[in-house]
């Protein structure tokens, strides 16, 4: 792994909007709260907030076009060219996904999740239905399309369940196809050709016991599936296609994977794989993959020790952002410091919105950090509370800063914002 520098912000003028408030951060990462976009249009970044508000600004001036209340906490955003059209993920009640005009913020349709996966059946937010992904494109017949999956998790006793739900959306709204699970998905990605789209499985521990499944992206029927393998119900933290194959990161072996089609494994790496240190059995997931043009990057996420939930020491590899080439050589590697919640990818740019790292507690992880998939490090931009989630569209970056309160220090770090810069 490379050994961390210290960090300097890039000399970029990133502008600041306040986003009201929001309860603080602790120690330990908190679910997502919050999410943001920067419209296909390229005009726009739009934010969504844990009380449901969704604020469309101009990327020039910040000023606000438009603000509408989403049905729930408003937790994900994707945008649809042809119809000029901002889509909200919900985690709530209802689960709900709205589509909103980008000009007017008016709600073109909205479908509520909660009729497929089901009601909580307890009042906390991990039980809540849960819209985790959207994804945007055409489909091999030259229609746009919005793909989300949605996800509900209970327990009693020492049963636990999930119900999901995999969506194909046309522009009006009506439901093209689902693909429906016992397990619980986690990330959506579109191949470039339309034809076909991956779903990554995080926790099986149903009938479904695969994590990683292809479907015909404009019918959504099966086309082939792949697991790592491995024992118990974790396994796969996100997927990326690269024209014919396809980039895996594996939560149940915490490696990373490239296939081919079917499934055929072209190459593996280890990422953050159990590792004795200190007399402890150390690991860190593998949580995002990003592949373009024949280089393929891997994100790893916090150090766990696999006979405690505690531990002073850390796993080698934990908060590294590593890239491959075709063949699966190390092409170069680097930290991002903290933990990242959700990478922003555009061409050969990657952006990680890096918040706290929980065991060093260290104000310096907290930054907004880029990297080129070709050579490496591109630039930071430090910042005083966490940065929770990113966009990225040609060389424009959106990021969320959410205050954090460390529970061994007192101070409030931060405040809740959006900040936007221009990477030219």
């Amino acid at each position: 792994m490379a050994e961390p520098v210290p960090d300097h912000d890039s000399g970029i003028d990133f502008r600041q909007v306040p986003l009201g408030e929001i309860e603080p951060a602790r120690s330990r990462h908190m679910w997502t709260r919050s999410a943001v976009g920067v419209a296909e249009s390229g005009d726009l970044a739009v934010t969504g907030e844990w009380d449901g508000t969704v604020t469309a600004r101009d990327i020039d001036s910040l000023e606000t076009r438009w603000t509408v209340d989403h049905p729930d906490h408003a937790v994900g955003i994707a945008s649809l060219e042809a119809d000029e059209t901002i889509a909200v993920a919900g985690r709530g009640d209802t689960g709900t996904i709205a589509a909103y005009d980008a000009e007017t913020g008016e709600q073109r349709w909205r479908y509520d999740t909660v009729d497929d996966v089901g009601e909580a059946v307890k009042d906390t937010v991990f039980y809540l239905p849960y819209v985790v992904a959207l994804e945007t494109g055409t489909d091999a017949d030259g229609n746009e399309r919005l793909y989300a999956a949605a996800r509900r998790y209970e327990r009693d006793g020492e049963t636990r369940q999930w119900h999901s739900t995999v969506y194909a959306f046309d522009t009006d709204g009506e439901i093209c196809w689902t693909y429906e699970t016992d397990a619980s998905p986690i990330a959506l990605d579109l191949a470039a050709d339309g034809e076909r789209l991956a779903v990554g499985y995080n926790r099986c521990m149903g009938d479904h016991d695969t994590g990683l499944v292809v479907l015909e992206a404009n019918a959504g029927k099966l086309a082939w599936t792949w697991d790592p393998g491995t024992d118990g119900d974790r396994r796969v933290g996100d997927v990326s296609f690269d024209g014919e194959t396809i980039a895996v990161s594996s939560h149940g072996d915490k490696r990373g994977y490239l296939l081919g089609p079917a499934g055929a494994e072209r190459w593996h790496v280890d990422l953050a794989v159990e590792t004795e240190i200190d007399g402890e059995t150390l690991y860190a997931y593998p949580n995002h993959a990003y592949a373009n043009d024949g280089r393929v990057a891997f994100v790893t996420g916090n150090t766990y020790a696999a006979e405690s939930r505690e531990t002073e020491s850390r796993h080698p590899n934990e908060h590294r952002v590593a890239a491959f080439d075709a063949d699966g050589d190390l092409v170069w590697d680097e930290t991002v410091r903290g933990f990242v919640h959700g990478l922003a990818t555009d061409g050969d740019r990657l952006v990680a919105p890096c918040a706290q790292n929980f065991r060093v507690r260290d104000p310096d992880t907290h930054a907004v950090r880029w990297f080129d998939l070709e050579s490496g490090a591109d630039g930071c931009e430090r910042i005083d509370g966490i940065a929770t989630a990113a966009a990225v569209a040609d060389d424009t970056v959106a990021a969320i800063e959410e205050p954090v309160t460390y529970h061994d220090e007192g101070e409030t770090r931060g405040a809740y914002a959006l900040r936007v810069g221009s990477l030219e």
